[in-house]
Order: C-alpha cells, then structure tokens, then sequence
C-alpha cells in the first residue's frame, strides 16, 4: 500500500478535481502491475494497473488507495474493469469521502465474491488527499496559508521590501505548493508593492500555474500589472465589490482577467462567502500567499484549514517592519488559533512549521 501511496502522489497536481489515486497488483507474492492516476479525464489507477499486470492480474490481489469507483464518469466503472480481469482479493486504503457513492465499489466487488479489505495505511491516504475530502464534503476548497518571516516575525521590512525573506530551498518547495493548488490568492496591495506573476516555475517537472485570485474591494489594481500580462493556461480572477465603476470592470476584463463580486464585511471581502464562490467554480484547493491584511482575514473568518510558516534565520531587530498578521487580535493568550498536529521541516537554513488549523 506504501508503494501504491508513492505511486499516487505522482499524480499531484495534475488530476484536480479527482483525487491522486495509485495502484499495485501482487501475484504469487510478486508485483504483477503498478498504475497511478495520471490527469484528470485519464484512466484510473486501477485501469492502469491491471493494463500493466495484463493476464498475471487474474487471481491476483489488488491495492489500491482509495475506494474503486462504481459509476460512469469520464471513464468506466473501475469495479467493472477489476472483475473482468479476475482479480480475487482487493486491499483498500480508504472509502470514497463522496457521500454520493461512499460504500458503493466496496459493495459491488463483495457481491462479486471479491474479498475486500479496508483501512490499510488509512491516515496516509487521507493526507494525501485531504483537499480532495474537504471539497466533495463541503463543496468549498481546502485552504493553506502559507507565510515567510524573520525569526522575529516579520514578513518585509518597513519599505515593503521582501526579496527574499526565505532562502532558495524554501522558495522552490513554494513553487510545489503553487503546482499542487488549484488556485492562490493574495490581497491587491501585494500586487502593487512586489509586482508578482504568481505562477508555478519549476526545475524537474512542467508544473501547472493555478488560478490566481486578488482581493481588490475598490478594484485599484494597475491595468500594467503582472498578473494581467500573463501568457498562462490559467486564470487571473479580481474579487470586487458591486459599487466599482462598470468602465473599470470592462477595462480589467479587456486584459483578459475575470471580474467575480463577492460581499463585503466591514470594507473587506468577506471570505466565507467567497469560498463558497469558488467552490461552485470548481476550485478545490486554495493556497493563501498574503499579505499580512489577508492572512489575518484569513484566520479570523476560519477559512484556514492548514498553516505553513517559513522561518528564516534573520532578525530584523525592529518593531517597523510588517507583521505576518496585521489587525487587532485576541485580549487573552487562550484565545489564540491552536495549530495541530505539528510537523517541522528543514529546507536549507530555513525551518518550516505545518500545522492544521481545523
């Protein structure tokens, strides 16, 4: 199941909105075929799988990392495909989160005679496909906030200057977070201080740009930004407000951006609403890049599901620079956001603290 985990992760990033799905079939204690879901609209990792095993896959036992579907999508039913093939036993890391069919393949294969086993290596798979499980159960995206600061807190210095905060490793594995999120999204004011494309750029594999999306209540972004130049596959979306002008609206559009009004609370996009917004476009995963006004919104309308904070080893040694929150937050130390089930990662000099916020 381990190697069938590996082999879906191959798949991140590409097969959005689908889950990252992977496969292996053992026959006479021998690896028969492997597979992974490739992209979204290719064969399933099962398919793949007993393509590669070929006749070695009758008799065999499959592993699988989640659930095999039931139901005609874009492709076939993978429980038909398995059954054809004549694969006897099917070990299964965990059950299809998708209240619609959840159950379904596992009831099919059984009534086949097909042995099933459930729940191998079952928090692993729900990690990898957590953004997955959140979206088909609430139809809103999983959303990481992802931040970079000085040892003391700092995300730029009182200029606004921020390149770089973190190092060249962290920088990269940044570009990974971006390739793997459907979408990112910052505040406008990042827009006009650091002028960025927003775009996935990596080194070993043809990583995907997300959407981007730009909260800008007044719609004040310049027409000559960057993120309106892009030649990109993906969108460059603006989150305003009913009351701007429809010129400035129709001159954002002509740019090729697309102009969503979301609600405002208290002169600020509200969030919650928003997420549900992009849910019904389709975005399932979000990665929240700042600024500091933003991820304080962010937290405070609990939208947050997952909390990355880069630390590189500086010390701005102020008090002016730019906080990775900025806003008003709680009186009492025991009303902080509580971040669960820690991991620490080392990438180069930087410290990188994971967290769950939900």
């Amino acid at each position: 199941m381990k190697m069938a985990l590996e082999l879906a992760r191959k798949g991140l990033g590409f097969t959005s909105p689908n889950p990252m799905v992977g496969a292996v079939i053992i026959k006479d204690g021998k690896i028969a075929g492997k597979g992974y879901h490739k992209a979204v609209g290719k064969a399933h990792a099962e398919i793949n799988a007993i393509n590669d095993a070929k006749s070695l896959a009758s008799g065999g036992t499959l592993y699988v990392t989640l659930e095999p579907c039931n139901h005609t999508g874009r492709t076939l039913p993978c429980t038909l495909k398995i059954s054809e093939a004549g694969i006897k036993r099917v070990v299964i890391a965990m059950k299809d989160p998708n209240p619609n069919v959840k159950g379904g393949g596992i009831d099919y294969l059984k009534n086949k005679g097909i042995d099933v086993t459930l729940g191998i290596c079952e928090d692993e798979a729900k990690k990898l496909n957590e953004a997955f499980i959140k979206f088909v159960e609430t139809g809103s995206p999983f959303v990481t906030l992802k931040c970079a600061a000085t040892l003391d807190g700092r995300i730029a210095t009182r200029t606004g200057d921020a390149r770089w905060v973190s190092g060249e490793e962290s920088r990269r594995f940044v570009h990974k977070l971006r390739h793997a999120a459907d979408a990112i999204m910052v505040g406008v004011n990042t827009v006009k201080i650091d002028n960025p494309s927003l775009t996935t750029r990596l080194d070993d594999i043809n990583g995907l740009d997300p959407a981007r999306i730009i909260l800008d209540t007044n719609l004040s972004i310049s027409e000559e930004a960057r993120v309106l130049q892009l030649d990109s596959d993906s969108d460059t979306i603006i989150i305003t407000c009913s009351s701007v002008s429809e010129d400035k609206k129709n001159r954002i559009e002509k740019k090729g951006a697309k102009i969503i009004e979301a609600p405002v609370r208290d002169g600020l996009i509200d969030l919650a609403s928003l997420m549900v917004q992009l849910g019904t476009l389709g975005i399932t995963s979000l990665l929240i890049e700042g600024g500091s006004r933003v991820n304080a919104s962010a937290l405070s309308a609990g939208i947050v599901d997952k909390a990355i904070f880069f630390y590189a080893p500086k010390i701005l040694g102020g008090d002016d620079g730019i906080p990775m929150c900025m806003g008003p937050g709680p009186d009492l130390m025991k009303n902080c956001i509580p971040v669960k089930n820690i991991n620490v990662h080392r990438f180069g000099d930087d410290v990188m603290i994971e967290g769950y916020v939900k």
